[in-house]
């Protein structure tokens, strides 16, 4: 559903990824340039990479297995390829109950009981409001009353239905599509987790000159706004990334440590267009079919990738306040969030569930929640 390539990402970036992050600490902004090893590969319109401490050669073979599952998963998931699984489902199973592969079943049921939770702010039917918007956005306009009608009766997780017992999903609604574009990159790093926690060496098969035998650390990322972290870089507790400030990309707002948890942010602060006097995101609300305002960007921590990619595009549409509450009511999930400013002010974070350990702010007037 979103494009949030580049816009957060692993201090000391690489010939992929974008600049260093002035702000970071430096022994932890040397240890990810000269102490790392990475493996990469492309899917899902980005790139994908495992970056580790070295190790024994296993650890190359981990992290290709792991790379391996990618396009597996692309041939399985994209909405833009005819033959995959989510597209022949979707020209099924209009009124049809069509049996799923078990974990994608678990995939989609989990994305709808999401929408159920969030109010509908994160919809993997939106797919027909993303186009709209996109079609819009070239051509530097507002949809038509007409457009916008259409999209939103080709959206609403309310119309799917899905049997736990038969491993079936089906829709009530023609026109009604299931698109997990805001999900996929964290879904796909989850399950290169689970090869690289399968693959990787044990303690104690380390060798020689290893930095940190036998442990289990690594971190990966899909394009550089959804990452997932194990253990720590060499030096530090966790792995450190930059959180950019969403005004000014190139100015960092903090750093996170990353340790044992996924991250994911959605942002307005670059993709954006004006048209008839108005600033138009490219994160847009299922429920109203426009595009939200009242955040500039989200960026979420939470025990899964797949669950924080899908919570920073909820949180970012359903605003600083009921985010919060989200966070209160789940204390493994954290937040840091840019209200949009007045006119002519900085926009300050709200960081939620983040203790001193974890946030490391460079702007003083962080407000924490």
């Amino acid at each position: 559903m979103t494009n949030r390539r580049d816009f957060l990402w692993p201090p000391g970036g690489g010939a992929d990824g974008p600049p260093s992050d002035p702000g970071l600490p430096t022994p932890a902004l040397k240890a990810l340039q000269a102490n790392t090893l990475r493996l990469s590969t492309q899917a899902m319109a980005a790139v994908f990479e495992v970056i580790w401490n070295p190790g024994p050669p296993e650890c190359v073979t981990a992290a290709s297995n792991a790379l391996t599952l990618v396009n597996e998963l692309e041939d399985q998931l994209s909405i833009y390829r005819p033959q995959s699984e989510l597209s022949r489902l979707n020209r099924r199973f209009v009124r049809e109950p069509v049996v799923v592969e078990p974990r994608l079943f678990a995939l989609l049921a989990w994305a709808l009981q999401l929408a159920r939770l969030t109010e509908g702010a994160f919809d993997p039917t939106s797919g027909a409001l993303v186009s709209l918007w996109r079609l819009c956005r070239r051509e530097r306009r507002l949809p038509s009353p007409s457009e916008l009608k259409s999209a939103l009766q080709q959206t609403g997780w309310s119309a799917v239905r899905w049997s736990e017992r038969d491993q079936t999903i089906w829709v009530e609604r023609e026109g009604i599509e299931l698109n997990l574009n805001a999900v996929g990159k964290g879904y796909a790093l989850d399950r290169l987790a689970e090869v690289l926690t399968r693959d990787w060496p044990r303690a104690g098969g380390a060798g020689e000159g290893s930095s940190i035998p036998g442990e289990m650390s690594w971190l990966v990322h899909g394009g550089y706004s959804s990452l997932l972290a194990r253990g720590s870089v060499a030096g530090g507790d966790g792995w450190p990334v930059g959180v950019p400030h969403p005004q000014f990309p190139r100015r960092s707002c903090g750093t996170l440590w990353l340790k044992d948890r996924g991250l994911s942010t959605s942002g307005s602060g670059i993709q954006f267009y004006r048209a008839e006097g108005r600033r138009l995101g490219h994160l847009v609300d299922p429920r109203t079919g426009w595009p939200s305002e009242s955040l500039l960007s989200v960026t979420v921590l939470a025990p899964t990738a797949v669950e924080a990619e899908a919570l920073s595009t909820a949180f970012f549409v359903l605003g600083v306040e009921k985010a919060v509450a989200y966070c209160h009511n789940r204390r493994e999930v954290a937040a840091v969030l840019f209200p949009t400013p007045k006119t002519g002010r900085w926009a300050e974070p709200v960081v939620c569930n983040l203790g001193e350990s974890d946030w490391m702010p460079n702007l003083p007037s962080s407000e924490s929640r």
